[in-house]
């Protein structure tokens, strides 16, 4: 098993600690990075806004995740010895299946405009990492595309904007990785092996609902129809309670290993340990939390319990499903947000971000009964199924 990434999205790891998020294992507290690395990570992913501010300067939330909190994170990383993956999404706020909104600076531009600002935009940050010695080992070229990027010009069905926008951005990506190897760069991705592929800075394609077979080969082979640039790795989200059974994940991923040739990784995963609320530690009221009549319905649709053993058996079973992808091209995974503990001051959006993106609000973060430390930031059983994995293979 030895490439296999056992990865953690860490986005919001500042925002907690500055919210007062304390993290301890057996009860003995430490640095969240630490912890993790101990239970096995060895990546993390961070997501990048292009300018998560309103014109006052006022955050977004849900972590930030502008330029500067990104390199934060990921030079933290990179001093543990930690690889990471740069996830573009190419919006100044979240970007999913259910918005993909323009940044506010890409306003009022056409098609042609928009694919020379993604290259533009893609090639300036990466040439900070490189400025700042922190290439990724890993470049996620959007964020869950599923139904596209930069709308309403990227959105499906059209793919051939799509193809645009998103070959801008991996062309852009490729020039770096051949600026490394032309200067024989010693920075630590590039002297060491690849993640996926033969690429020193591999390129991942990411869609959301790992278990839908059919919009992948749909998209993919659009995708592909309509000039896509190559790239290195699928990237899939798998949450159970939205996007099928085990088996339909398996189902797919083994598929789409024999139909592209492509690594495969699990971009985004999390199973829930609890259905115990946690609105008194967040300090929210009542009107401020969205999404708690719904949990139940969400937990009923899911074979595994609600709890840290269900947490646990999930996580065990996903991690066989991906070592099972035919000819060894299940390459691993990053859990979503295993640190988001609930703390004041930390949620999906702020009053401004709801502005961005037309949408009512703020919250709490709604998903801390999905990480990998309880409420209080002590580890679940679960991650000593993610550092036992693969120890005697």
């Amino acid at each position: 098993m030895g490439n296999f990434i056992k990865g953690m999205d860490l986005s919001t790891l500042l925002e907690v600690g500055r919210c007062g998020g304390k993290f301890y294992d057996h009860g003995v507290r430490g640095d969240a990075m630490d912890i993790l690395k101990n239970y096995g990570m060895n990546m993390v992913r961070l997501r990048l806004w292009n300018d998560p501010f309103d014109e006052a300067g006022n955050s977004y939330g849900a972590g930030g995740s502008d330029i500067e909190t990104t390199l934060t994170l990921a030079k933290r990383a990179k001093e543990k010895g930690v690889g990471w993956l740069l996830d573009f999404h190419y919006s100044d706020f979240w970007a999913d299946p259910g918005k993909q909104t323009l940044p506010k600076a890409w306003r009022g531009m056409d098609a042609g405009q928009l694919e020379t600002a993604v290259y533009d935009y893609t090639k300036e940050v990466l040439a900070r990492c490189k400025k700042e010695d922190i290439l990724p080992q890993m470049v996620a070229v959007g964020n869950e595309l599923s139904n596209g990027l930069l709308w309403p010009y990227g959105r499906t069905p059209n793919f051939a904007n799509i193809a645009r926008f998103v070959s801008a951005g991996i062309r852009a990506v490729r020039e770096m990785e051949a600026e490394v190897r032309e200067n024989h760069s010693t920075d630590a991705q590039a002297g060491t092996q690849t993640v996926c592929g033969q690429s020193e800075i591999s390129v991942m394609i990411h869609l959301d609902n790992g278990g839908n077979n059919a919009l992948y080969r749909g998209w993919f082979d659009s995708y592909f129809a309509n000039g896509g640039a190559d790239f290195d790795c699928i990237g899939l989200s798998y949450y159970p309670f939205w996007h099928g059974t085990p088996a339909m994940l398996k189902a797919n991923m083994d598929d789409l290993a024999v139909r592209y040739k492509k690594d495969l990784i699990v971009a985004e995963v999390s199973m829930g340990y609890t259905m115990e609320d946690y609105r008194s530690y967040e300090k929210l009221a009542a009107n401020e939390r969205k999404g708690m009549a719904t949990r139940k319905e969400l937990a009923d649709a899911i074979d595994y319990p609600m709890t840290p053993q269900g947490q646990s058996d999930f996580m065990r079973d996903v991690l066989q499903i991906i070592r099972e992808v035919p000819d060894g091209r299940g390459k691993g995974f990053f859990y979503w947000e295993p640190a988001w503990i609930p703390v004041p001051g930390s949620g999906w959006a702020t009053e401004a971000a709801c502005a961005y993106i037309g949408e009512s609000g703020p919250g709490g973060n709604e998903w801390a009964n999905q990480a990998l430390f309880d409420y209080e930031g002590n580890t679940l059983p679960a991650l000593d199924v993610i550092r036992d994995f693969g120890r005697n293979l």
